[in-house]
Order: C-alpha cells, then sequence, then structure tokens
C-alpha cells in the first residue's frame, strides 16, 4: 500500500487494501484494535481464553467476510459492536452448557446410600440411559464431551490436546450434545 504522505493510512483505506489481497494491511487494523475489542469482551466474558477467542473470531470476520459498510459508523463502532454481539453468543453458550452439565450431573449422580429399592434402580437405569447415549455417539464427538465434562477442559484446551482446530472441537462438541439431547429427551 503506497501513501504519498506521512500520514497513517485510514482504516478504510488499510480494508480496501486487505480486500484486495494486501493482508499485511490486516495486522495493522489488528494493532489499532486488538486491545479495543479484547478488552470489551474480557469485560463481558470475565475469561481471558475466551476474550482472546472472541478477539480472534472478530478479525477473521473482518478479513473473509465483507460485513463492515463505512456509511453505517466507523470500524471502531463496528467492531464493538460485533465484539459485544459475539460475547453474549459466548456468555448464552456457556449458559446452555452449564444448564445441560447440571442436568447431566443429575442423571448420572448417584448417591451413596439410596433412600429406597425404587430409588436405586432408577438411578441405575439413568446411569445405564446416559452411558447407552454416550456409546452411540462416534468417537470423536464422546471423546471430546468426555473431555470438556469430566476433565473440565475448556474447547482451546481440547484442540491443544487433540491437536485438532478449535471449529472442529465446537462442531463435534456441539454435535454431540445435539444427538444426546434428542436420544436423553425424555429425561431431561
Amino acid at each position: 500500500m503506497s501513501q504519498s504522505t506521512a500520514e497513517p493510512p485510514t482504516d478504510l483505506e488499510l480494508l480496501n487494501a486487505v480486500k484486495r489481497g494486501q493482508v499485511e494491511c490486516l495486522g495493522i487494523l489488528y494493532d489499532r484494535y486488538a486491545r479495543l475489542v479484547y478488552g470489551l469482551a474480557f469485560r463481558i466474558l470475565e475469561n481471558a481464553e475466551e476474550a482472546e477467542d472472541v478477539t480472534q473470531d472478530v478479525f477473521l470476520t473482518l478479513w473473509r467476510q465483507d460485513a463492515y459498510n463505512p456509511s453505517r459508523g466507523s470500524l471502531s463502532s463496528f467492531l464493538t459492536t460485533m465484539t459485544r454481539s459475539r460475547s453474549i453468543d459466548k456468555l448464552r453458550a456457556r449458559g446452555t452448557k452449564q444448564r445441560f452439565l447440571q442436568r447431566w450431573q443429575s442423571l448420572v449422580r448417584t448417591e451413596s446410600a439410596p433412600a429406597s429399592p425404587l430409588e436405586t434402580v432408577s438411578v441405575q437405569e439413568r446411569s445405564e440411559r446416559v452411558r447407552e447415549a454416550l456409546s452411540q455417539l462416534p468417537d470423536t464427538e464422546r471423546q471430546v464431551l468426555e473431555i470438556a465434562y469430566y476433565e473440565g477442559l475448556s474447547q482451546s484446551e481440547i484442540s491443544e490436546r487433540l491437536q485438532v482446530p478449535l471449529g472442529t472441537v465446537k462442531s463435534r462438541s456441539r454435535q454431540g450434545l445435539l444427538k444426546l439431547r434428542r436420544t436423553l429427551q425424555d429425561y431431561l
């Protein structure tokens, strides 16, 4: 990107250069706005790893999609809006996962001394159904869910452990949870 003056390029000039394939211009935009994006994501999520994920996602979207319309406001406003939206989506997903985990734990929880033989049979039956539902999942989906729920690792940590892309882990987790939900629908 050539500039005839010593003034730094505008956001719009940089975005146009990115569209023309000058990916290094995305780095300049990242340097300008990453602190803003990460800071907002961290304030909303209160989790550094999730804030990093949102930051990466926002800049990947800026690079891959022609989503920004300069007539609708500044790039910083656009990035702030996208960051807020993606962070809230993560919070909702986190809440959904927590509710599912609570229900899951109540299904597999076995008490040390059930009060009656009927309760014992009921707990055993639910545990067996959960084990059966898990066994019906493809190995890749089951592995991701077991690591997440039995070991408590985040999706980023699972990605590192399994040496697969984060998007793959997210996809396997979502698909596995959806299949479990359908299978265990009558018990949730």
